[in-house]
């Protein structure tokens, strides 16, 4: 059974439903029975190691590909019932962009105005609209091959904007792109949410998840490990502790003889204590010390990253999983 925690965002109104979800391909089961739900106006991520499932269920929850078994509802629409109207509600952004190269961002825009019968009116001023919020006036004439990995991103997300989508399928949208275009993208995803946009996130880079996510799901071998937030997630894997410094040596030594399951450190007179980093259990050790008398000079909470919960619900310690962690952290520098 996954690990579910309750947190922020359970009064806000369900914008994703699945109970049940399975697909599978021959003998391979790409999801076994995953159950989510994503409070509208949030954004919502799903980790897993490469083959885990992410893009499969992107796939079915926006109509692309059919489920084996499960129900769906996406924004009050039932997925197989009425997916016409799953599809009115929803834009998906891909791990490759959608963006025709041969002609301008604007020509773009316009046809994906024409797809979603806008008059030629109405359809220039959201383009033009969209172009100024994404920057990308300035290149809106020139033929989007010409376009860097980050503006062909923005245009793509713009694009999905056309139809004023109420939820949004981001599949892996920053792979490939440098730190800073990187940053740039989370920008526009919190300024999407902000709007009132509900997004779908699924990535590989941990510290995307960790800057963007109001919930995270951690996807292994088709199944949900474990779900929460990020400092949720965090407080599940050991490893967690208080640590206090000291400046005077008596204190140091005062602090260790009351606080005897502390790890002492005499060199750097640190200590440790074994704790989740909970509120409550931080409370407790400072109602400790504050009886004690003891006042240490700088108290600092260390929980698990989000890399070691990666590594402990997925077990995933391949190369290219540990290439990913790596290009993250760089990215986080």
């Amino acid at each position: 059974m996954p690990t579910s925690i309750s947190g922020r965002g359970s009064q806000l109104s369900t914008a994703v439903s699945v109970l049940g979800l399975r697909k599978s391909y021959g003998d391979k089961t790409v999801l076994d029975g995953i159950d989510l739900r994503i409070p509208a106006g949030s954004v919502f991520a799903l980790l897993g190691p490469n083959g885990a499932g992410k893009t499969t269920a992107v796939k079915i929850l926006s109509t692309l590909i059919t489920a084996d078994a499960g129900q769906a509802q996406i924004a009050g629409h039932d997925l197989t019932a009425d997916p016409q109207a799953v599809r009115a509600a929803i834009g998906v952004t891909g791990q490759f962009s959608a963006v025709d190269g041969l002609i301008t961002g604007e020509e773009n825009m316009l046809l994906m105005a024409d797809l979603h019968h806008l008059s030629k009116r109405e359809g220039r001023r959201i383009a033009a609209e969209l172009l100024e919020r994404f920057a990308l006036v300035e290149a809106a004439k020139k033929p989007a091959s010409t376009y860097s990995g980050g503006m062909k991103r923005r245009l793509d997300i713009a694009m999905t904007l056309v139809g004023d989508p109420r939820i949004i399928f981001l599949d892996e949208p920053t792979t490939g792109l440098d730190p800073r275009a990187r940053h740039n993208m989370w920008q526009i995803i919190r300024e999407l949410v902000t709007g009132g946009v509900t997004v779908f996130l699924t990535t590989q880079y941990l510290e995307e998840a960790d800057q963007l996510a109001d919930r995270i799901a951690v996807l292994s071998d088709g199944r949900i490990a474990a779900e929460g937030t990020a400092e949720e997630l965090k407080r599940l894997i050991p490893g967690g502790h208080v640590r206090l410094r000291f400046s005077v040596p008596s204190a140091y030594q005062f602090a260790a003889a009351t606080l005897r399951e502390a790890t002492r450190d005499n060199t750097g007179m640190t200590l440790q204590i074994p704790s989740d980093g909970s509120q409550r259990e931080l409370r407790s050790i400072l109602d400790r010390l504050d009886s004690a008398g003891i006042a240490a000079d700088e108290l600092t909470v260390h929980t698990p990253d989000l890399d070691d919960v990666f590594f402990a619900l997925t077990g995933a310690a391949t190369a290219a999983n540990i290439s990913s962690l790596d290009q993250t952290k760089e990215t986080a520098r």
